[in-house]
């Protein structure tokens, strides 16, 4: 009885070993024919999917083209920025400059105005001197007459003398011209009216005759004359 469970218990030993066996085959099997129908899926796989999956890496062409057309950007945005700084700084110096000239002109309308004035009263003071000579009234309206130009000075306004100086263009403005044997050609004989000037502005061009000179044939006569 003894030796009947022995075998017994020999035989399903036996029959476990085998199935184990049997089972661990069936597993190598199975995990092989996984990794051949891996490897065939991925050998028999679309080219677009590879395509599309090797795009997810960048491509060295794609990135130095990005950083070229970034430089250009940043270039361009860079001189835009320069030019606007520039154009911002010429603007506030050039509203310094006219802040500053209306400054210094800001009287130029009034004293204009009151040139005029001042010199119809030095007619009044001419006159009155041609006149009567000396008198109270004529030392009255010659004090007047400084104190006015005194002011005048002070406002920064300058008179313009052209009494002998040669013919400005720029400071003198010819009414007449005369012939005199005296004064050379393009110099001025006399001035009718003064002119002003306030600071570096023009405000009143000097009213001035102009020698032509002598004609040639007179010339010639008071040269035969003198000798």
């Amino acid at each position: 009885m003894s030796e009947a469970k022995e075998k017994e218990k020999l035989e399903k030993s036996g029959s476990g070993a085998g199935s184990g066996a049997r089972a661990r085959k069936s597993a190598s099997e199975t995990g092989s024919s996984s990794d051949m129908k891996i490897a065939d899926t991925l050998s028999s796989s679309d080219p677009a999917e590879r395509e599309e999956t090797d795009s997810t890496f960048p491509q060295t062409d794609n990135i130095q083209d990005q950083m070229l057309q970034l430089k250009t950007e940043r270039d361009k945005y860079k001189d835009i920025a320069l030019r606007s700084v520039a154009d911002l700084d010429n603007y506030r110096k050039r509203m310094a400059r006219e802040k500053d000239e209306a400054i210094r002109f800001a009287n130029a309308s009034f004293l204009e105005r009151l040139i005029p004035i001042l010199d119809n009263f030095e007619l009044g003071l001419q006159a009155a001197k041609a006149a009567g000579g000396e008198s109270a009234v004529v030392d009255g309206m010659s004090m007047v007459s400084r104190q006015l130009q005194d002011f005048l000075l002070s406002c920064g306004i300058e008179t313009v003398d052209a009494t002998g100086q040669k013919f400005n263009p720029n400071i003198h403005e010819a009414i007449a011209q005369e012939e005199s044997a005296e004064v050379q050609e393009g110099q001025v004989i006399r001035q009718v009216r003064k002119g002003y000037r306030l600071k570096d502005r023009l405000i009143r061009p000097a009213n001035v005759v102009v020698s032509r000179g002598m004609a040639a044939g007179k010339d010639a006569a008071k040269a035969g004359a003198t000798t």
